[in-house]
């Protein structure tokens, strides 16, 4: 068969105006992410491979497996897809900047110092702390978890395998000190060396549900996920995860958001970031 024929067979079929708002639906009330009317072709292209997989006519078909509750397995690949967003190392570095000035600060204790990755995508966040912690702060005790609603992404976090280029803001010394650069088939990649993988701790959470036992943290990192809540998610989500910010411990958001209206249980002290009151 030719080629052309080939791809003309195991290509997904086009995605329709009613089929796409379904699909917005299901992931508002899966994950409270708002899909914008401009995401059609988003939907597509992460959901067709899906459609192709189980050989289905249409997106409406494959809409009609996932709410049948005959795949609860499907069900998480399809979140999986549709939340999964790429990030890298040492992103927004005046937060890790500020997070180091606050630790320098604290005065010692036993219990450990507690940092939360919220919504920590495929680790490079987490891992940061982590490399920020062991090198200015060793022997200080100290926990980091990392969350996701994604199942899919936390498996490559906790493989801690990545791309040299999600590592180009990481610097020298770390990459040296925690990196170990792949040869190869694995060339142009990094392994994180075994220690600074059990520094951190992946869970499964979806912030737009009840939070599981996972304690108080001094330092919560929520960046760059309220963009995809509507405003009632979004002060529902920051309601949550202030419910485990110890008093005066601090929030970090992404850039392009903000807290206004939101709360009234935090104060600005710099751009993107809060003290819980």
């Amino acid at each position: 068969m030719p080629d052309t024929a080939r791809e003309l067979l195991t290509a997904p079929p086009s995605i329709s105006d009613l089929e796409f708002a379904r699909f917005q639906r299901f992931i508002f009330e899966a994950a409270g992410i708002t899909l914008a009317d401009g995401k059609k072709q988003l939907v597509s292209s992460r959901l067709g491979s899906r459609v192709v997989h189980h050989e289905l006519g249409s997106f409406a078909q494959y809409f009609a497996l996932l709410n049948s509750g005959e795949s609860p397995a499907e069900v998480q690949i399809a979140i999986d897809l549709l939340t999964t967003n790429e990030t890298y190392f040492f992103r927004e570095p005046r937060h890790f900047e500020f997070l180091e000035r606050q630790v320098a600060a604290l005065p010692a204790r036993q219990q450990p110092l507690r940092i939360w990755s919220a919504a920590g995508s495929t680790g490079e966040e987490a891992y940061s702390i982590a490399m920020l912690m062991e090198d200015r702060f060793q022997g200080r005790p100290y926990e980091i978890i990392a969350s996701d609603i994604s199942s899919r992404v936390l498996d490559r976090a906790r493989a801690g395998h990545y791309s040299m280029e999600r590592a180009r803001h990481v610097p020298k010394a770390y990459l040296q000190r925690f990196c170990l650069k792949g040869t190869g088939i694995h060339r142009d990649t990094l392994l994180l060396d075994r220690h600074l993988r059990g520094k951190v701790s992946f869970l499964q959470i979806n912030l737009n549900d009840r939070l599981p036992a996972i304690g108080q943290f001094d330092f919560v990192f929520l960046r760059n996920v309220l963009i995809y809540f509507n405003q009632q998610t979004k002060r529902d989500v920051v309601a949550r995860v202030l419910s485990v910010l110890q008093p005066g411990g601090w929030l970090f958001i992404g850039h392009s958001e903000n807290l206004n209206g939101l709360s009234d249980s935090v104060k600005a002290a710099a751009p993107s970031i809060y003290r819980k009151l």
